[in-house]
Parts: C-alpha cells; structure tokens; sequence
C-alpha cells in the first residue's frame, strides 16, 4: 500500500473508533456552560464568576440578559472580550421573543457578532404566546423571519425548548409542529435534552426522524427520586454516553451544561458536572 493510501486508511479507521466511542471531533465535544445556572451570583460579580468558570475547563459561553448593548453591566464588546481573554469564547446567547421581534433586533445581531457570536436563541414562549395552535403557528412565523435577518449576518438562529411543547394541544404535539414549521435553513433546534425526557419523550427518537435539526443541546441531568429537580450530571437518571453517541446524527455543534436547580451550591454542580464529561467525551 502506498504510504499516502496508508495514511488515509488509518486516519479514517481512526475516526471511526473515535464516533464509536461516542467522541465527536474537539469543537462539538468542547465543554459549553449556560450562564443562567450561576443566574444568582454573575450579576453581582461577572469577571469573579467568568474566572471560576473558565479555571473549571469550560471553553465556551451561552449567555442571558443581553439588553440594548449591555449584559450584566457590562458593554457586550467588554464582556466578549474579557471572555476571550480566558481562553474561552461566546458562541451562543439567549434573547426573548419580543427581542426578536422588535426594531433592536438587528443591533443585537450587529452585537453579537462583533464578538465572533455566532448563534441566537430565543429560550423561552410566555404563556401567553402558546394558547392554541395559531398561537404556535404565528410564534412559528416570528422565529423565521428573525432567523432571516440572523442568515444574512452570518448567524444561526435557534429555538430552545421547554416540556410544554410537548402537551398535546387540539389533538398536536406543539413540539412536533414546530420542527414542521420551522424552515430548518433559518430556524435550528436547541434542544433541552431533560425537558424532552422529563415530558416521557426519547431524544434519541427525535435524533433519528429530524436528522441534523439538533444542531445545540442544553446537557442538565435528572434527579432520581424527583423528575422536576435536576441534578448534576452524570448522577441522575439521563444516559448521557448513549445520547452522545448520536450527536453526529443529531446534528450537535455545540452544547452547554445548564442547571435550574442544585444538590449543593451552583458552582459546586458547574464544577461537577464539567468533570463528569471530561471522564465520557
């Protein structure tokens, strides 16, 4: 065999081994944290919490509470920076539907991509917004149209969920309307792996019928004994090595830890949590 065959053939029995493992290559696999799970402390102290976060190994960053410019008291510039500055990045941010719907839409994107951000979500539907299944359709119609304006900027445009999507609703699942109405060229999938499972639905089902849909994942566990606590992962009740396996068939590019609730203090389950995927990624 000639030695450039060699190598190819070896380097592709070599990823082989790496998928079959459950591994995806370092950019999908690097660790992500969602900011909202340190939501109590970041505000009154953001580069003491960014310095923690990044000491712990995480690389990349999903933000909250971006306003006009401005996040946790910070010019957004600043905070990209000073992020960058710890060897980590901010690949990801959540931003209200009313934000994207509204004139400041565009300032937003314009900002996030300053930084080298290059995903936006909206996380989150008010109760108001998710009445009936015209409610779904128009949110549906929201969501396209900003994930055009985040198109012609170079930024993908997502939607996370929650388990009410999954409540059956004039005889529909809304979850599943929306992967249909969702055009997937402007609108992907951030999927909140415990709330799919905390509604009694697979996510490796959805992995399978809407291939590469999922291209972001909220990762927080679920307590054994309580279905609505979480719990740091990898000691709840989630397989996670199973669900990784499937990140290529999913679609992953980047996912984060996120946890609504703790077995201990916040930080101490940022850290927990990290630690535990290092061990399986």
């Amino acid at each position: 065999m000639k030695r450039r065959a060699f190598i190819q053939t070896s380097v592709a029995a070599t990823a082989g081994m790496f998928f079959l493992k459950g591994c995806a290559p370092v950019e999908r696999n690097a660790p992500g944290l969602q900011l909202y799970t340190l939501r109590d402390t970041i505000g009154g102290d953001p580069k003491g919490v960014l310095e923690k976060v990044a000491s712990f190994g995480y690389e990349k960053i999903e933000t909250f509470a971006y306003f006009d410019g401005k996040i946790f008291g910070m010019a957004f510039k600043e905070f990209g920076d000073f992020v960058k500055g710890l060897g980590m990045k901010v690949t990801s941010g959540h931003y209200s539907l009313d934000q994207a719907k509204s004139d400041s839409w565009q300032k937003a994107i314009d900002d996030a991509n300053a930084i080298g951000q290059k995903f936006m979500v909206v996380p989150y539907l008010a109760e108001s917004d998710r009445t009936s299944i015209d409610d779904y359709k128009r949110v549906c119609e929201a969501l396209n149209k900003a994930g055009e304006l985040c198109n012609t900027a170079g930024i993908r445009f997502g939607y996370h969920n929650h388990a009410f999507e999954f409540e059956t609703m004039e005889g529909q699942m809304p979850f599943d309307l929306m992967l249909a109405e969702l055009d997937p060229e402007l609108v992907h999938i951030e999927m909140d792996i415990y709330w799919v499972v905390n509604a009694n639905q697979d996510p490796l089902a959805y992995f399978e019928k809407y291939p590469g849909r999922f291209e972001q994942w909220h990762v927080k566990d679920m307590d054994k004994n309580d279905r609505q606590r979480n719990a740091d992962v990898g000691t709840g009740s989630i397989d996670w090595e199973a669900i990784f396996v499937k990140a290529e068939q999913a679609g992953l590019k980047h996912f984060y830890v996120e946890q609504e609730s703790y077995p201990a203090e916040p930080i101490k389950s940022v850290e927990a949590s990290i630690n535990y995927l290092k061990k399986i990624l």
